[in-house]
C-alpha cells in the first residue's frame, strides 16, 4: 500500500510540475500520471493494488465535493439572481438534449444517452476558476456571471446524481419517482441546513478559543464524514452528504479558515482521484473510438459557446459579457468523471463510455485557455457584420432587462418574505421554538455582517457603478511593490490606466476619494472603479512595479553583527560615537567597542571618543556596513566633514 501511494504521489508531483511549467492545468498532469502508472501505457501496472487506489479516489471525491460546498452558499444562489438561473437553465437543458441526441446518433442505448447528457451539461468549476485567474480576468464582469452559473450547475449536478441513481436502479424514468426523489432531497437538504446553521456555528463560537488549526481541521472532517454516513443511510449518495456539510460550514464565519485548512487534504486525495481516472484510460481504446471522441468534443465546445452565450444574453447581459461567458464554459470536468464512474459502478453504461468522456474532458480542458481568447475576435466580427437594427434591439433588450431586474426582484421577494414571516410567527409560538429561530437567524447572517464591515464600498454605491458598466476591484499593495511610499499624483494611475481609486483601506481606516498627496503603503487595500480594460491595465501596472523591485529583493538585507578595526588615518579617529555618523551614514548601531588595552565597552556611551586600533562591533545590514567602513578607512574630508 505504501509503495502504491509513493508511486502515485511522486508520478503525480512530477507530471503536475511539468504541466505547470508549460502553463497547463495540473488536473491534466494527474490524469497523465494515472495513464503512466496504469496497465495500458507501459504494458505493466506500477500499482499493485487497484482497490486501494479506488478507495482513495472515493475519498478524493468526498473532499472535492466538501471543498466545493465550502465555496458554495445557499444565499449566494439567491444573490446571483436571474442571470445565473436563466444562463444555467439554458445550458443544462440545451446540453442535456444535445448529449442525448448525439448518443442516439452514435447508436448508443437509452441509459448511455441519459448519462452522456448528464456528463455534458456541466462545465468544470475548477478549470474555469483556474483559467480566469491565470488570464488575470477575475475582476471582469463576465467572471462574476460565470461563477454564478457554475454555482447553479454544481447544485443541479448534485440533484442529477441522485436522480440518475434512482433511474439507473429501476432502469426506467417515472415521473412520480422523480417528484418523490426531488421532494425527498429538498426536505433532507432543508432539514440539515436549518439544524446545521443553528447548531454548528453556535458550537464553533462557544469553543472558539480552544479550536486551533489542528482541532478545527479534525472537527470539520469529522462533520463531513458524519454527514456522509447519514446521507448514505437515508438512501442518498455519499457525495451529497459531503456537499451538504460543506455548504453548511460555508455559512459560518470560520468558512475561509476551514477551506484553507482542508485545502491540502483535498489536494492530496483529489490528485489520487484524478490519477485513478487516468489509470482507466486505454490509449488503444481511444484510438478505436476516435470518431465519437471527436464528435462529442465538437458538440461540447460548440454547444457550450452557443447555449452559454444565448442563455447569458437572454438573462439581460450585454453581448460582450455573454460571449465571454460562453467561451469560458467550453469544457467538462469533475462531475463528468463522477457521473461516468456512477454509471460504471451501477453497471448501466458501457465500459467504453468512461474513457471516451475522460478523453473529451482532457481535450476540452486543454483547449479552454485558447478558446477563451477567441471571445473578443468573435465580438468584433459580430459587431462588424451585425445590422444597426439588431444592435439597437439587443441594447434595448439589455437595458429593459436591467431596469426591470430590481423591480421584479422586489415584486416576488416582498410577498414571499411576508409568507415566511407569518409561518415563522406561528411556529415561534410553540415553546422553545422562538429561541431556536432567533439563533438560526443570528447564525445565518453572521458571515454577511462580518463581510459588510470589511467591504470596500457601500453596497448601494457599488451597485450603481456596476449598473453603469463600471467594475469594482479590490487590490492589495504588496510589501515589495514600487508603489509603496509614493504619492498618487506621482504614480499618475488615472491617466495611465483609466482606473479611479475611490477608497484606500489602511488598518481598518477608510480614506475616501483620496487626493493626489495621499501616499500608498504596503498592506493598503485599494478600491478601484473602472472598466474591464482599466482594471486590467492597473493590475499590469502593479505587476510591473513588483518586477522593478526584484533586483532589490535579491540583496541580503538581514541584520548581522560585524566588527571593524579603526585605522590610524581614519576620519573616525578622535570623534565621539555620536558625532562619527556611524548610525546615520552606516545605517547601523554600535553594540560594543574593544580597546587595544583589552578594555571592553558594552553599549558604549555615545560620547565615547573613538581611538586608533579600536575594534567597533556593530549591528546592521552587512553590505551597507562594509561600504561605510571601507570609505571610513580613507581620509576624505568631503565625506566626513
Amino acid at each position: 500500500m505504501i509503495q502504491d501511494l509513493c508511486i502515485i504521489m511522486l508520478t503525480a508531483g512530477i507530471t503536475s510540475l511539468l504541466f505547470k511549467l508549460f502553463k497547463q492545468p495540473v488536473v491534466l498532469g494527474y490524469i497523465v500520471a494515472g495513464m503512466l502508472v496504469g496497465p495500458h501505457v507501459l504494458g505493466e501496472a506500477w500499482v499493485n493494488n487497484n482497490e486501494n487506489v479506488e478507495t482513495w479516489g472515493e475519498i478524493g471525491v468526498l473532499f472535492l465535493l466538501f471543498s466545493l460546498g465550502l465555496e458554495f452558499s445557499f444565499k449566494k444562489l439567491l444573490k446571483v439572481g436571474s442571470t445565473a438561473l436563466i444562463g444555467a437553465g439554458v445550458i443544462v437543458v440545451g446540453m442535456m438534449i444535445a448529449g442525448m441526441v448525439t448518443a442516439h446518433l452514435l447508436g448508443w442505448g437509452g441509459m448511455n444517452a441519459i448519462f452522456l447528457g448528464g456528463m455534458l451539461c456541466m462545465s468544470s468549476t475548477t478549470i474555469v476558476f483556474k483559467a480566469i485567474e491565470e488570464a488575470g480576468l477575475r475582476s471582469h464582469r463576465f467572471a462574476g456571471v460565470c461563477f454564478g452559473i457554475l454555482i447553479v450547475e454544481d447544485l443541479f449536478a448534485v440533484v442529477l446524481m441522485v436522480l440518475l441513481t434512482s433511474i439507473a436502479v429501476k432502469n426506467e424514468f417515472e415521473g412520480r419517482e422523480l417528484l418523490w426523489q426531488v421532494g425527498k432531497l429538498v426536505m433532507y437538504i432543508a432539514l440539515w441546513f436549518v439544524l446545521g446553521i443553528t447548531l454548528i456555528p453556535t458550537f464553533l463560537k462557544k469553543f472558539k478559543k480552544h479550536l486551533n488549526d489542528e482541532t478545527l481541521t479534525i472537527f470539520s472532517i469529522g462533520l463531513c464524514l458524519g454527514m456522509v454516513l447519514l446521507a448514505v443511510h437515508a438512501g442518498f449518495s455519499s457525495a451529497l452528504g459531503a456537499f451538504i456539510m460543506g455548504s453548511v460550514l460555508a455559512e459560518t464565519i470560520d468558512a475561509e479558515r476551514i477551506e484553507h485548512l482542508v485545502q491540502p487534504i483535498k489536494n492530496i486525495f483529489g490528485s489520487i482521484f484524478f490519477v485513478s481516472v487516468g489509470m482507466m484510460i486505454d490509449p488503444a481504446l481511444l484510438l478505436q473510438y476516435w470518431l465519437p471522441i471527436t464528435i462529442i468534443t465538437f458538440v461540447v465546445i460548440i454547444g457550450q459557446i452557443c447555449f452559454g452565450s444565448f442563455g447569458t444574453l437572454l438573462s439581460g447581459q450585454p453581448l460582450r459579457v455573454a460571449l465571454q461567458t460562453g467561451f469560458s464554459l467550453v469544457q467538462i470536468g469533475e462531475f463528468a468523471f463522477i457521473i461516468a464512474g456512477l454509471g460504471q459502478s451501477l453497471k448501466v453504461t458501457d465500459n467504453s463510455l468512461y474513457p471516451i468522456v475522460v478523453a473529451v474532458s482532457v481535450i476540452t480542458t486543454f483547449l479552454t485557455p485558447y478558446i477563451m481568447k477567441l471571445a473578443y475576435p468573435t465580438l468584433a466580427f459580430l459587431e462588424k457584420h451585425m445590422s444597426e437594427e439588431t444592435k439597437k434591439m439587443l441594447e434595448s433588450y439589455t437595458e429593459k432587462r436591467q431596469s426591470n431586474r430590481d423591480r421584479n426582484k422586489a415584486s416576488w421577494a416582498a410577498p414571499t418574505i411576508r409568507i415566511f414571516k407569518l409561518i415563522f410567527i406561528h411556529i415561534a409560538m410553540a415553546p422553545g421554538i422562538n429561541k431556536f429561530l432567533q439563533l438560526f437567524n443570528e447564525n445565518l447572517y453572521a458571515r454577511e455582517r462580518l463581510a459588510e464591515s470589511k467591504r470596500g464600498l457601500e453596497r448601494e454605491v457599488e451597485n450603481t457603478l456596476i449598473s453603469l458598466e463600471m467594475n469594482i476591484a479590490e487590490v492589495d499593495v504588496p510589501v515589495n511593490s514600487a508603489f509603496a511610499g509614493k504619492a498618487l499624483k506621482d504614480l499618475n494611475i488615472r491617466n495611465i490606466t483609466g482606473a479611479n481609486i475611490v477608497r484606500i483601506i489602511r488598518g481598518g481606516i477608510n480614506i475616501n476619494i483620496p487626493g493626489g498627496n495621499h501616499r500608498l503603503y504596503p498592506g493598503d487595500r485599494i478600491i478601484l472603479a473602472g472598466s474591464d480594460t482599466d482594471v486590467a491595465a492597473f493590475q499590469k501596472m502593479l505587476e510591473t512595479s513588483l518586477a522593478a523591485t526584484k533586483d532589490v529583493s535579491n540583496v541580503n538585507t538581514n541584520i548581522v553583527l560585524d566588527n571593524f578595526t579603526i585605522a590610524a588615518d581614519s576620519p573616525l579617529c578622535g570623534k565621539s560615537i555620536i558625532k562619527s555618523g556611524i548610525r546615520e551614514k552606516g545605517n547601523c548601531i554600535v553594540m560594543g567597542l574593544i580597546r587595544p588595552s583589552e578594555d571592553f565597552y558594552t553599549n558604549p556611551d555615545p560620547n565615547l571618543i573613538i581611538q586608533e586600533e579600536d575594534i567597533i562591533i556593530v549591528a546592521g545590514e552587512q553590505q551597507k556596513m562594509q561600504d561605510f567602513f571601507a570609505q571610513a578607512a580613507i581620509s576624505n574630508p568631503k565625506i566626513w566633514s
